[in-house]
C-alpha cells in the first residue's frame, strides 16, 4: 500500500529574514554612497578643454550661492551644487571679490584657489550688473578718470547713431544701457572707448528674439530694457526672473501697481535721501502705475530674456525670504503668510 507523504516547508527564521534586509540596505546605501560620490567628483572637473577665456565677476557681498549660480550660467562650471559642495565641506569662507580670468578648462578647485588667492584679472575697469549710472560713473572716476572726462564720455551725444541706443528717447541719459562686463583699460584708454565698448555689448543681446519677445509682451524696446532693469533688481537667479517678470507682466495687464522696493529705492536715490518706499516720485511703483520713466540701472542678457520670454505661470506676488528663496504666491493673503514665515528679517 502507498503511503502519502505531506511535504513540509520549513520558513527561513525572523533572524535570517532581517539579515538579508539590512544586507539588503547596506548594498543600496553603498551604492548610493558611490553614485554620490561618482557625481560630485565629476562635476568637479573641468567643463571642457576649451581655453577660451572670460571675465568673471564676483561683486562684494555675494553668497557663494550666487557665485555659484552665475559660474554655471555663464558656462564655467558643470554644476553650481557641485561648486558649493566644494566649498563648504572644505570650510572655505574668504573667496575675495573682484574679476577673474577664467577657462572652462579650470576645475572647481583652480577657480576657488584664484578667488581665496584674490588673484584679479589688471587693467580693468569693471562695469557690474544691477547698477545706476552714478554708481558706473563712480566706477570710472575710481579707476583715475577726472570728473571732466566722465561727464563728457557719458553723454548721449557722443554716441548718436549707435544701434544700441535706437530707442533711447530724446532727452534722457544712459541709464539702462551700459551693458556690464569687465573692459581692458590701459593708462591711455580714453572713458568713451570703454562706454563705447559697452554700447556695443548691450546691442549684441538686443538681438530680434528679445525685440519680437517685448512686441509680444506689449512692451517697446525701451519699456521692455525699463521693466529687464526693475526684474533684474528684485532676482539674481535666472530661473526667478523669468517667474518675477511673469509676476509684473501680469500686473501691468490687471492694472495693478508693480509696487517693486528697487523702484522707490531708486527714487531715493535720485532725491539723495535714505531710502524708503513711501518717496513721491514717478519711478515709485508703489505709488504709481505702470512702469517707471525709464530704466533703474543696467541690464544683463538672462534678464532680458527673462522679460521677452516670461515663466509660463499665474502668480501675481513674490517676497524673497531671508535665506535668499523668492517665494512666489496667487493672493495678498498668501502674500502676507510667506512674508511672516519667510521674511522676518529683510521685510522689517
Amino acid at each position: 500500500m502507498l503511503k502519502n507523504y505531506k511535504t513540509s516547508y520549513k520558513r527561513p527564521s525572523s533572524v535570517k529574514a532581517w539579515i538579508l534586509v539590512l544586507a539588503s540596505l547596506v548594498v543600496l546605501l553603498l551604492g548610493g554612497v558611490w553614485a554620490v560620490r561618482t557625481w560630485y567628483f565629476n562635476n568637479l572637473r573641468p567643463l571642457s578643454s576649451s581655453q577660451s577665456t572670460s571675465y568673471f565677476t564676483v561683486v562684494s557681498g555675494d553668497s557663494v550661492h550666487t557665485i555659484s549660480l552665475n559660474l554655471q550660467h555663464t558656462s564655467l562650471i558643470r554644476n553650481s551644487k557641485a561648486f558649493e559642495g566644494y566649498v563648504r565641506n572644505n570650510e572655505i569662507q574668504n573667496l575675495q571679490a573682484g574679476t577673474y580670468v577664467l577657462s572652462p578648462s579650470m576645475s572647481v578647485q583652480q577657480i576657488v584657489k584664484k578667488m581665496v588667492n584674490g588673484e584679479v584679472a589688471k587693467n580693468l575697469l569693471t562695469i557690474l550688473p544691477a547698477k545706476r549710472l552714478d554708481q558706473i560713473k563712480q566706477a570710472f572716476r575710481d579707476a583715475s578718470y577726472s570728473q571732466a572726462e566722465v561727464d563728457a564720455a557719458f553723454n548721449p551725444d557722443n554716441y548718436r547713431g549707435h544701434a544700441a541706443l535706437a530707442s533711447l528717447p530724446a532727452g534722457t541719459t544712459l541709464e539702462g544701457y551700459l551693458y556690464p562686463d569687465s573692459f581692458q583699460k590701459q593708462a591711455d584708454t580714453p572713458a568713451t572707448t570703454i562706454v563705447r565698448e559697452s554700447l556695443d555689448e548691450m546691442e549684441k543681446y538686443l538681438t530680434t528674439d528679445i525685440t519680437d519677445g517685448f512686441t509680444a509682451q506689449g512692451l517697446t524696446l525701451f519699456q521692455g530694457i525699463t521693466l529687464t532693469s526693475v526684474v533684474l533688481q528684485e532676482a539674481s537667479d535666472p530661473d526667478d526672473q523669468s517667474i518675477v517678470s511673469q509676476v509684473f507682466l501680469r500686473r501691468l495687464k490687471q492694472s495693478m501697481k508693480l509696487e517693486s522696493d528697487p523702484t522707490a529705492f531708486y527714487a531715493s536715490a535720485l532725491a539723495g535721501v535714505p531710502r524708503g518706499l513711501a518717496i513721491e516720485s514717478p519711478y515709485n511703483t508703489y505709488l504709481h502705475l505702470g512702469l517707471p520713466p525709464g530704466p533703474i540701472g543696467n541690464v544683463t542678457k538672462n534678464a532680458l530674456k527673462a522679460v521677452a520670454h516670461p515663466a509660463n505661470t499665474d502668480y501675481l506676488y513674490f517676497v524673497a525670504g531671508d535665506d535668499g528663496v523668492v517665494h512666489f504666491t496667487h493672493s495678498l493673503a498668501e502674500h502676507e503668510e510667506a512674508t511672516r514665515k519667510y521674511c522676518t528679517k529683510l521685510c522689517q
